[in-house]
C-alpha cells in the first residue's frame, strides 16, 4: 500500500482547526502529525511515496451530499446525470460520499427496488455512495422491507406529503412508517408539502392561463411547506419516530422546526445551495422559459420576504443542521421543454452536487458561517446523521482517507463552460463567482481530482453500508 503525506496544510474539522500534516496509508488516514514533518524510513530514505503541498491551503474531509437523485425517473423522463456522471462532478466539487434515493412508487416492491438501484450503481461510482429508501404505499410488506433494508445499510425513509399518485402518501401510511421506525431505529425523512392544496392552487392557475415557471413557486406557497412541515412534527411526535425534514426553503417551516427542537423533540432539517442564494423573482421570474431552470420542489422564495436569510441564520443556530443539493438535473431541452406552455409539466430538480462546497465557503467568506461550521455542515453532521461517522467525515486516524485541499487564495468561476462536469445543457449557478478553489480531491487514499486533471474512474466509489443514525444512539 502507498504512503501519502499531506503537508503543510491547516486541518479544518468540526471542532476547529489546527496547522498538522495528514499521513495515509492505503485507503485511510495513519496519522496527524506535527506540522512539515519529514518521515525517513531505517534505511535513511522518505517513508512515504508522495508527499502533497497543502501550503496556505485547507485540509478538510471530503464532502457528503445526503441528498442525490442519480437516474431518477420523474414526470415522463429520467434526471439527466448517470451514477458514472453524477459522481464525477461530485468528485470535481470536493464531495467524496453521495446518499442516493432509491424510488418506490405504488405498487413496486422496495426491496426490488433497491436491488435496482445497486444495478445501476455498481462499478460506476467514482466516489462512494449509500442509499436512502423512498417508500410511497405502506403496506405489512413494506413495514417488513424496513426491517430488512436496516440489515443492508439503508437505515432512512423518505415520505413524501406531495406528489399525488406518484409518491405521496397519506397522513396513515406515515404513521404506520413512524411507528415502524420508532421499533427499529430507522431515521423518517419527510418531503413536506400540502400536496393536496398545492394540486387545487396549480390547476386553478392553469385555468387562469397563469402556466409561466413563476406560477411553480406561487402555487406552492409557504403556508404549505409550513402546515406539512408542523404536521410531520406532530405525527412524529406522536410515534416516538425521529424526523428529518429534507430541503427546507421556507422561514416558516424554519420555525416549526426550531420550535419541536426547543421542545426537546428528535427534529432534524437540511436546506440546499438553491434556498441560499436564488429568488422566485430573480430566477424562476426570469424572462420568457428560462425560470424553467430553476423549477424544483420545495420551490425557490421571494427574497423580499427574508427567507433566503433566515436560511443562513437556521445554518448559524443549528436549527437546520445539514447542507445537501436535492441534486436531480434535467437538461433545458427535451426533459424542462416538456413544460413549456404548463409549468406543471416541468420535471422538478436542479443540478447542484458540483457547487456545494464551494457555494457554502462562500458563505464563510461573507461572514454567514464559520470555518468549522462549513465543515461541519457539509460532512461531519451528514456523516453522523447517516450512520458513517467515525469512517467518514472527520479527518482523524483510522477514517478513510477522504480529503480535499482546498485553496482560499483561489477562485471558481462556475457555468456551463466554466466548472461544469454534470451531464446539463445549462447551469443554474451560471456566472456564480467563489473566492475559493477544490485543489486536491482524495478518496480512499487514491487521488481523484489535483491541480485541475481528473484522475477518478468508474467503478472506484464503493458501496457504504450505514450504520443507525448516530444521534439517536
Amino acid at each position: 500500500m502507498s504512503r501519502t503525506l499531506i503537508s503543510g496544510g491547516t486541518i479544518v474539522n468540526a471542532t476547529g482547526t489546527n496547522r498538522a500534516d495528514v499521513l495515509v496509508d492505503g485507503e485511510t488516514i495513519a496519522a496527524i502529525l506535527a506540522p512539515d514533518s519529514l518521515l525517513i524510513g531505517k534505511d535513511g530514505a522518505p517513508a512515504v511515496d508522495g508527499v502533497i503541498d497543502a501550503t496556505g491551503k485547507y485540509v478538510i474531509p471530503g464532502g457528503i451530499d445526503a441528498h442525490t437523485h442519480m437516474e431518477m425517473p420523474f414526470a415522463g423522463t429520467t434526471a439527466s446525470d448517470t451514477f458514472e456522471t453524477g459522481t464525477r462532478a461530485a468528485a470535481w466539487g470536493g464531495t467524496t460520499s453521495i446518499v442516493d434515493f432509491v424510488v418506490q412508487t405504488a405498487g413496486q416492491n422496495p426491496l426490488k427496488q433497491y436491488e435496482l438501484w445497486h444495478e445501476k450503481a455498481a462499478g460506476n461510482c467514482a466516489v462512494d455512495y449509500g442509499f436512502h429508501q423512498i417508500l410511497s404505499d405502506v403496506q405489512d410488506s413494506s413495514l417488513t422491507a424496513m426491517d430488512e433494508l436496516i440489515n443492508e445499510g439503508v437505515t432512512s425513509f423518505k415520505f413524501f406529503m406531495a406528489y399525488k399518485g406518484v409518491f405521496l402518501s397519506d397522513d396513515g401510511q406515515i404513521l404506520r412508517g413512524m411507528q415502524k421506525a420508532s421499533d427499529n431505529g430507522a431515521l423518517i425523512m419527510m418531503h413536506a408539502e400540502n400536496g393536496s392544496v398545492i394540486d387545487v392552487l396549480v390547476q386553478q392557475s392553469i385555468q387562469r392561463g397563469d402556466t409561466a415557471p413563476y406560477f411553480h413557486g406561487v402555487t406552492r406557497p409557504w403556508q404549505a411547506e409550513a402546515e406539512a412541515t408542523h404536521r410531520a412534527i406532530m405525527l412524529a411526535d406522536l410515534t416516538g419516530a425521529p424526523l428529518y425534514i429534507v430541503h427546507v426553503s421556507a422561514k416558516q417551516a424554519v420555525e416549526q422546526i426550531a420550535v419541536a427542537r426547543d421542545n426537546g423533540r428528535n427534529v432534524f432539517a437540511e436546506t440546499c445551495p438553491q434556498y441560499l442564494y436564488l429568488s422566485l423573482e430573480e430566477h424562476l421570474g426570469a424572462p420568457g422559459f428560462d425560470g424553467a431552470k430553476w423549477v424544483c420542489s420545495t420551490p425557490l422564495r421571494s427574497r423580499a420576504e427574508g427567507h433566503q436569510e433566515h436560511m443562513w441564520q437556521g445554518l448559524r443556530t443549528n436549527d437546520l443542521q445539514v447542507v445537501s443539493t436535492d441534486h436531480c438535473p434535467f437538461c433545458m431541452k427535451g426533459q424542462k421543454e416538456m413544460g413549456l406552455n404548463d409549468f406543471s409539466k416541468i420535471p422538478n430538480g436542479i443540478g447542484t452536487v458540483e457547487h456545494r462546497m464551494d457555494l457554502l465557503y462562500q458563505g464563510v467568506v461573507m461572514g454567514k458561517i464559520s470555518l468549522s461550521r462549513w465543515v461541519e455542515l457539509c460532512s461531519t453532521t451528514p456523516a453522523r446523521m447517516f450512520g458513517m461517522y467515525g469512517r467518514k467525515g472527520v479527518l482523524q486516524p483510522g477514517a478513510d482517507a477522504d480529503i480535499v485541499v482546498y485553496d482560499p487564495n483561489g477562485h471558481t468561476s462556475i457555468g456551463i463552460n466554466k466548472t461544469h462536469h454534470m451531464n446539463m445543457d445549462h447551469s443554474a449557478w451560471e456566472g456564480f463567482e467563489v473566492d475559493g478553489h477544490v485543489d486536491m480531491v482524495m478518496s480512499r487514499g487514491t487521488v481523484l481530482v489535483d491541480d485541475g486533471q481528473y484522475f477518478g474512474r468508474a467503478g472506484h466509489g464503493q458501496y457504504i453500508k450505514r450504520g443507525l443514525s448516530q444521534y439517536l444512539i
